[in-house]
């Protein structure tokens, strides 16, 4: 039982130490464009727009939109680098070498997740940093902050490896991101509040699970938010257990990886 516990703890650390190098050996393409990205939105709607706004849910523009470019940076690089990680590892044939391995399913699983958390919190935290050259906001709750863009990093970490499962080709992995999820963190209330919308779209926009995670991250630093926090956990939990009871049941039976 020893003897088991030392090998997952040894599989998993390399995995993971695996896919931090991956991503940090080719950090001016991984890390740096997302910054790039932020500083430009928060010049063009935080500079510009802003200036006509003022404000937002009663917070100065500038602030209001911060966090949602935090947390769109977070969703779109966690998916990303999983995806991309785990469809290199099938076209490469070495995740085969893991799936006969003495390792569990899960930990595989848990190692390329951490993986993904670990850009994502990387790409949010360079943001962060850029951000505070607009604006001096500090988090109002650390604990709700920190823990919805863990969570929420996990979330879309996973949906990047169900990607990959199915993906065929490397333009089926930027499908997902290209047509879902930058329209979907778009219309998640990141530039504005949907309480300014009619109750008719107010609606609709709460389908949408990003809306879920961008107000809970911005009740953490600003303490404002349109949707109850306990719902933003709520949401970001049931797409945890869904996709990773999903995640792991595919690769039990080696969907997308045995030929």
């Amino acid at each position: 039982m020893i003897e088991r516990l030392i090998v997952e703890r040894v599989a998993f650390a390399t995995i993971v130490r695996k896919e931090i190098r991956r991503f940090m050996r080719i950090w001016v393409q991984t890390i740096t464009p997302p910054a790039i990205n932020a500083i430009l939105y928060m010049i063009i709607f935080g500079g510009l727009i802003g200036s006509r706004i003022r404000e937002m849910d009663g917070v100065p523009y500038m602030d209001f939109i911060v966090p949602g470019i935090i947390m769109m940076g977070i969703i779109i690089n966690s998916y990303a680098n999983v995806s991309s990680s785990m469809f290199s590892a099938k076209m490469q044939f070495f995740i085969e070498e893991l799936i006969v391995a003495p390792v569990s399913n899960f930990t595989i699983l848990a190692g390329f997740i951490v993986g993904g958390v670990a850009r994502g919190l990387a790409v949010g935290l360079l943001v962060s940093v850029v951000a505070f050259f607009f604006t001096d906001l500090s988090p109002l709750h650390p604990f709700i902050t920190l823990s919805i863009a863990i969570l929420t990093s996990i979330m879309f970490s996973l949906g990047g490896f169900l990607n990959a499962l199915f993906a065929k080709t490397f333009d089926d992995i930027s499908i997902i991101p290209n047509f879902v999820l930058t329209p979907l963190t778009y219309l998640g209330g990141i530039f504005y509040s949907i309480t300014m919308l009619p109750d008719f779209w107010q609606g609709v926009s709460k389908l949408n699970p990003v809306l879920y995670m961008i107000n809970g991250f911005r009740f953490g630093i600003l303490g404002a938010s349109d949707i109850p926090l306990w719902q933003s956990y709520a949401v970001i939990l049931l797409f945890i257990v869904a996709l990773g009871g999903l995640c792991l049941s595919l690769l039990n039976r080696g969907a997308g990886i045995k030929r």
